[in-house]
């Protein structure tokens, strides 16, 4: 399975885009087919229709799923996330699988995933057909959390 990896961090290589990477590393059984640091696309992300996020856009879609990181600000994703993704256009993800992840310093935001990044990933037309993933920013790659999501990840997406 062809997986990309979109990491919207205000801050560019990020433990966010870290996460992302083992996590698609982990539930693919290969490195990235598509690696985007949103962070990287700058201003460009202010430009509706911009050749560069357009690109990047069409990049993603060519994979069989994408995994969406950010970390917590606020409660919710971040801003350039929000960015990027107002950038795609209605049914832009119509058929891809998606996987929100978002790292952060408090377990009391455990839920965010599910209950804020997922349903813009399914506005956008993409399915959405395990939980999301939340991880401390500490402890995100020895957390027990992301090989039990991978397994119960790719157990859902073996039965249908």
């Amino acid at each position: 399975m062809k997986i990309s990896v979109i990491a919207g961090n205000p801050k560019g290589k990020s433990r966010t885009l870290d996460a992302a990477i083992l996590a698609a590393g982990k539930l693919g059984g290969q490195a990235p087919a598509t690696i985007v640091d949103v962070i990287d696309l700058g201003s460009s992300l202010l430009e509706f229709g911009n050749p560069k996020v357009a690109a990047s856009i069409e990049s993603i879609r060519q994979s069989d799923a994408a995994i969406f990181a950010s970390p917590t600000f606020k409660g919710s994703y971040s801003g350039i996330l929000k960015l990027y993704l107002d950038q795609i256009g209605p049914d832009g993800l119509k058929g891809m699988l998606a996987f929100p992840l978002m790292l952060g310093a408090s377990p009391y935001h455990a839920m965010a995933p599910d209950l804020l990044l997922k349903p813009v990933l399914v506005e956008l037309g993409a399915i959405c057909l395990a939980p999301g993933l939340y991880l401390l920013d500490k402890t995100y790659s020895e957390d027990p959390r992301l090989d039990a999501w991978v397994e119960r990840t790719k157990s859902t997406i073996m039965k249908t």
